[in-house]
Protein backbone atom coordinates (compact mmCIF):
# COMPACT_ATOMS: atom_id res chain seq x y z
CA UNK A 1 0.00 0.00 0.00
CA UNK A 2 1.24 3.46 -0.83
CA UNK A 3 1.47 5.46 2.39
CA UNK A 4 2.99 8.63 1.14
CA UNK A 5 2.08 11.10 -1.56
CA UNK A 6 4.10 14.07 -2.69
CA UNK A 7 2.69 17.33 -3.94
CA UNK A 8 5.25 20.11 -3.97
CA UNK A 9 6.41 20.44 -0.35
CA UNK A 10 3.20 18.98 1.03
CA UNK A 11 3.54 15.95 3.30
CA UNK A 12 0.54 13.60 3.32
CA UNK A 13 0.60 10.20 4.97
CA UNK A 14 -2.21 7.69 4.93
CA UNK A 15 -0.95 6.07 8.13
CA UNK A 16 -0.25 7.75 11.45
CA UNK A 17 3.50 8.33 11.84
CA UNK A 18 5.75 7.53 14.78
CA UNK A 19 7.15 10.48 16.70
CA UNK A 20 8.99 8.59 19.43
CA UNK A 21 8.96 5.33 21.37
CA UNK A 22 7.92 4.84 24.97
CA UNK A 23 9.65 1.55 25.65
CA UNK A 24 8.15 -0.95 23.19
CA UNK A 25 5.16 1.35 22.54
CA UNK A 26 5.19 3.49 19.42
CA UNK A 27 3.79 6.98 20.03
CA UNK A 28 2.37 8.39 16.80
CA UNK A 29 1.30 11.92 15.96
CA UNK A 30 -2.35 10.88 16.16
CA UNK A 31 -1.84 9.50 19.67
CA UNK A 32 -0.33 12.78 20.88
CA UNK A 33 -3.23 14.90 19.67
CA UNK A 34 -5.65 12.16 20.70
CA UNK A 35 -4.43 12.20 24.31
CA UNK A 36 -4.70 15.98 24.41
CA UNK A 37 -8.20 15.89 22.90
CA UNK A 38 -9.40 13.08 25.17
CA UNK A 39 -8.18 14.91 28.28
CA UNK A 40 -9.92 18.06 27.08
CA UNK A 41 -13.17 16.14 26.49
CA UNK A 42 -13.03 14.61 29.98
CA UNK A 43 -12.14 17.98 31.51
CA UNK A 44 -15.09 19.57 29.71
CA UNK A 45 -17.54 17.00 31.07
CA UNK A 46 -16.17 17.32 34.62
CA UNK A 47 -16.37 21.10 34.33
CA UNK A 48 -20.01 20.97 33.23
CA UNK A 49 -20.91 18.42 35.92
CA UNK A 50 -19.29 20.56 38.61
CA UNK A 51 -21.10 23.69 37.41
CA UNK A 52 -24.46 21.92 37.38
CA UNK A 53 -23.80 20.45 40.82
CA UNK A 54 -23.27 23.97 42.16
CA UNK A 55 -26.24 25.34 40.17
CA UNK A 56 -23.99 27.60 38.09
CA UNK A 57 -24.75 27.97 34.42
CA UNK A 58 -23.25 29.65 31.39
CA UNK A 59 -23.51 29.24 27.64
CA UNK A 60 -21.06 26.30 27.46
CA UNK A 61 -22.77 24.46 30.32
CA UNK A 62 -26.18 25.00 28.75
CA UNK A 63 -24.97 23.81 25.35
CA UNK A 64 -23.44 20.60 26.73
CA UNK A 65 -26.50 19.94 28.90
CA UNK A 66 -28.83 20.51 25.93
CA UNK A 67 -26.76 18.09 23.82
CA UNK A 68 -26.70 15.50 26.59
CA UNK A 69 -30.43 15.62 27.27
CA UNK A 70 -31.37 15.68 23.58
CA UNK A 71 -29.16 12.71 22.76
CA UNK A 72 -30.43 10.75 25.78
CA UNK A 73 -34.02 11.28 24.66
CA UNK A 74 -33.12 10.09 21.18
CA UNK A 75 -31.38 7.00 22.55
CA UNK A 76 -34.44 6.12 24.62
CA UNK A 77 -36.73 6.52 21.60
CA UNK A 78 -34.55 4.42 19.29
CA UNK A 79 -33.88 1.57 21.71
CA UNK A 80 -37.39 1.63 23.16
CA UNK A 81 -36.24 0.52 26.62
CA UNK A 82 -35.22 3.37 28.91
CA UNK A 83 -33.23 1.14 31.27
CA UNK A 84 -31.12 -0.30 28.44
CA UNK A 85 -30.78 3.09 26.77
CA UNK A 86 -29.44 4.65 29.97
CA UNK A 87 -26.89 1.82 30.31
CA UNK A 88 -25.54 2.12 26.75
CA UNK A 89 -25.79 5.92 26.63
CA UNK A 90 -22.65 6.76 28.69
CA UNK A 91 -20.45 4.83 26.24
CA UNK A 92 -22.11 6.33 23.16
CA UNK A 93 -22.04 9.93 24.42
CA UNK A 94 -18.40 9.57 25.53
CA UNK A 95 -17.48 8.40 22.03
CA UNK A 96 -19.35 11.40 20.63
CA UNK A 97 -17.44 13.97 22.69
CA UNK A 98 -14.03 12.31 22.20
CA UNK A 99 -14.53 12.14 18.42
CA UNK A 100 -15.87 15.69 18.31
CA UNK A 101 -13.08 17.31 20.35
CA UNK A 102 -10.22 15.39 18.70
CA UNK A 103 -11.67 16.10 15.25
CA UNK A 104 -12.07 19.81 15.97
CA UNK A 105 -8.56 20.13 17.41
CA UNK A 106 -7.08 18.98 14.10
CA UNK A 107 -8.85 21.84 12.30
CA UNK A 108 -7.17 24.54 14.41
CA UNK A 109 -4.70 26.71 12.46
CA UNK A 110 -1.09 25.65 12.78
CA UNK A 111 -1.76 22.10 14.00
CA UNK A 112 -0.45 20.48 10.83
CA UNK A 113 2.45 22.92 10.42
CA UNK A 114 4.36 21.78 13.53
CA UNK A 115 6.78 19.02 12.50
CA UNK A 116 9.62 16.91 13.86
CA UNK A 117 12.24 15.89 11.28
CA UNK A 118 9.73 16.52 8.51
CA UNK A 119 6.95 14.55 10.22
CA UNK A 120 3.85 16.41 11.46
CA UNK A 121 3.82 16.38 15.26
CA UNK A 122 0.03 16.41 15.53
CA UNK A 123 -2.65 14.57 13.59
CA UNK A 124 -6.37 14.06 14.09
CA UNK A 125 -7.10 10.92 16.10
CA UNK A 126 -10.14 10.04 13.93
CA UNK A 127 -7.78 10.13 10.93
CA UNK A 128 -6.01 7.08 12.40
CA UNK A 129 -7.65 3.84 11.24
CA UNK A 130 -6.42 2.05 14.37
CA UNK A 131 -8.54 4.38 16.52
CA UNK A 132 -11.71 4.20 14.43
CA UNK A 133 -11.44 0.43 14.12
CA UNK A 134 -10.97 0.12 17.89
CA UNK A 135 -14.13 2.19 18.47
CA UNK A 136 -16.04 -0.01 16.01
CA UNK A 137 -14.83 -3.17 17.79
CA UNK A 138 -15.94 -1.73 21.15
CA UNK A 139 -19.36 -1.00 19.63
CA UNK A 140 -19.63 -4.54 18.25
CA UNK A 141 -18.69 -6.15 21.57
CA UNK A 142 -21.04 -3.88 23.51
CA UNK A 143 -24.02 -4.69 21.28
CA UNK A 144 -23.30 -8.40 21.64
CA UNK A 145 -23.14 -8.09 25.43
CA UNK A 146 -26.57 -6.49 25.53
CA UNK A 147 -27.89 -9.02 23.02
CA UNK A 148 -26.76 -11.87 25.28
CA UNK A 149 -28.37 -10.17 28.27
CA UNK A 150 -31.63 -9.87 26.33
CA UNK A 151 -31.76 -13.22 24.50
CA UNK A 152 -29.36 -15.37 26.50
CA UNK A 153 -26.16 -16.90 25.10
CA UNK A 154 -27.86 -19.61 23.05
CA UNK A 155 -30.71 -17.30 22.11
CA UNK A 156 -28.24 -14.80 20.74
CA UNK A 157 -26.49 -17.48 18.71
CA UNK A 158 -29.91 -18.57 17.51
CA UNK A 159 -30.40 -15.13 15.94
CA UNK A 160 -27.73 -16.01 13.40
CA UNK A 161 -27.82 -19.79 13.02
CA UNK A 162 -31.11 -21.58 12.38
CA UNK A 163 -32.00 -24.99 10.99
CA UNK A 164 -32.03 -24.50 7.19
CA UNK A 165 -34.26 -27.57 6.71
CA UNK A 166 -37.01 -26.36 9.03
CA UNK A 167 -36.89 -22.69 8.12
CA UNK A 168 -34.62 -21.95 5.14
CA UNK A 169 -35.72 -18.31 4.88
CA UNK A 170 -34.92 -17.52 8.52
CA UNK A 171 -31.64 -19.44 8.21
CA UNK A 172 -30.65 -17.27 5.25
CA UNK A 173 -31.68 -14.11 7.10
CA UNK A 174 -29.65 -15.18 10.12
CA UNK A 175 -26.60 -15.76 7.96
CA UNK A 176 -26.98 -12.30 6.44
CA UNK A 177 -27.32 -10.82 9.93
CA UNK A 178 -24.13 -12.58 11.04
CA UNK A 179 -22.19 -11.23 8.06
CA UNK A 180 -23.84 -7.85 8.65
CA UNK A 181 -22.35 -7.57 12.14
CA UNK A 182 -18.85 -7.56 10.65
CA UNK A 183 -19.73 -5.41 7.66
CA UNK A 184 -21.22 -2.80 10.00
CA UNK A 185 -18.03 -2.79 12.05
CA UNK A 186 -15.89 -2.23 8.96
CA UNK A 187 -18.24 0.42 7.57
CA UNK A 188 -18.37 2.22 10.93
CA UNK A 189 -14.58 2.46 11.17
CA UNK A 190 -13.90 3.38 7.54
CA UNK A 191 -16.68 6.01 7.43
CA UNK A 192 -15.15 8.03 10.26
CA UNK A 193 -11.56 7.48 9.12
CA UNK A 194 -12.31 8.39 5.51
CA UNK A 195 -14.03 11.65 6.37
CA UNK A 196 -11.37 12.73 8.88
CA UNK A 197 -8.48 11.89 6.54
CA UNK A 198 -10.18 13.56 3.57
CA UNK A 199 -10.75 16.68 5.69
CA UNK A 200 -7.06 16.89 6.58
CA UNK A 201 -6.01 16.48 2.95
CA UNK A 202 -8.57 19.07 1.83
CA UNK A 203 -7.24 21.73 4.19
CA UNK A 204 -3.63 21.02 3.18
CA UNK A 205 -4.39 21.20 -0.54
CA UNK A 206 -6.50 24.34 -0.20
CA UNK A 207 -3.69 26.02 1.75
CA UNK A 208 -1.19 25.03 -0.96
CA UNK A 209 -3.36 26.04 -3.92
CA UNK A 210 -4.59 29.30 -2.40
CA UNK A 211 -1.07 30.46 -1.56
CA UNK A 212 -1.09 34.02 -0.24
CA UNK A 213 -4.90 34.03 -0.31
CA UNK A 214 -5.11 31.05 2.06
CA UNK A 215 -5.77 33.32 5.05
CA UNK A 216 -8.96 34.43 3.30
CA UNK A 217 -10.05 31.09 1.83
CA UNK A 218 -9.11 28.64 4.60
CA UNK A 219 -11.47 29.94 7.32
CA UNK A 220 -14.50 28.96 5.20
CA UNK A 221 -13.18 25.43 4.77
CA UNK A 222 -12.27 25.22 8.45
CA UNK A 223 -15.84 26.11 9.42
CA UNK A 224 -17.04 23.46 6.98
CA UNK A 225 -14.73 20.89 8.57
CA UNK A 226 -15.99 21.80 12.05
CA UNK A 227 -19.49 21.06 10.81
CA UNK A 228 -18.33 17.77 9.25
CA UNK A 229 -16.65 16.84 12.53
CA UNK A 230 -19.93 17.32 14.40
CA UNK A 231 -21.83 15.28 11.80
CA UNK A 232 -19.33 12.40 11.97
CA UNK A 233 -19.40 12.31 15.79
CA UNK A 234 -23.20 12.40 15.72
CA UNK A 235 -23.41 9.64 13.10
CA UNK A 236 -21.12 7.42 15.19
CA UNK A 237 -23.32 8.04 18.23
CA UNK A 238 -26.54 7.29 16.33
CA UNK A 239 -25.17 4.12 14.72
CA UNK A 240 -23.98 2.82 18.09
CA UNK A 241 -27.51 3.26 19.44
CA UNK A 242 -29.12 1.76 16.32
CA UNK A 243 -26.85 -1.30 16.33
CA UNK A 244 -27.75 -1.89 19.97
CA UNK A 245 -31.45 -1.59 19.13
CA UNK A 246 -31.05 -4.09 16.28
CA UNK A 247 -29.29 -6.55 18.58
CA UNK A 248 -32.25 -6.43 20.99
CA UNK A 249 -34.84 -7.25 18.34
CA UNK A 250 -36.42 -10.69 18.53
CA UNK A 251 -36.96 -12.06 15.04
CA UNK A 252 -40.58 -12.80 14.38
CA UNK A 253 -41.83 -10.12 16.78
CA UNK A 254 -43.74 -7.98 14.30
CA UNK A 255 -44.53 -5.29 16.83
CA UNK A 256 -40.87 -4.64 17.47
CA UNK A 257 -39.95 -4.91 13.82
CA UNK A 258 -42.25 -1.98 13.14
CA UNK A 259 -41.17 0.05 16.15
CA UNK A 260 -39.14 3.29 15.82
CA UNK A 261 -36.07 1.33 16.92
CA UNK A 262 -35.68 -0.29 13.51
CA UNK A 263 -36.84 2.51 11.24
CA UNK A 264 -33.33 3.96 10.91
CA UNK A 265 -31.91 0.49 10.11
CA UNK A 266 -31.05 1.40 6.52
CA UNK A 267 -28.71 4.16 7.77
CA UNK A 268 -26.40 1.66 9.40
CA UNK A 269 -26.53 -0.77 6.51
CA UNK A 270 -25.59 1.63 3.72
Amino acid sequence: MINYFAASDVHISLAAEEIFKLGPISITNSVILGVIGSLMAVALLFYVANKLKNSKRNFLVGLVQWTFEGFLKQAEEVIGDKATARRIFPLAITMFFVILVTYWLSVLPGVGSISVDGTPLLRALPADLNFTFALAIITLITTQVYAVRKHGAFGNIGRYFKNPFKDPVSAFEGLLEFVGEFSRTIALSFRLFGNAFAGEVLLILIAMLAGYFSTVVLPFFMIFELFIGFIQAYVFFVLTIIFTALALITHGDHDKEHSPAVKPMSVGQE
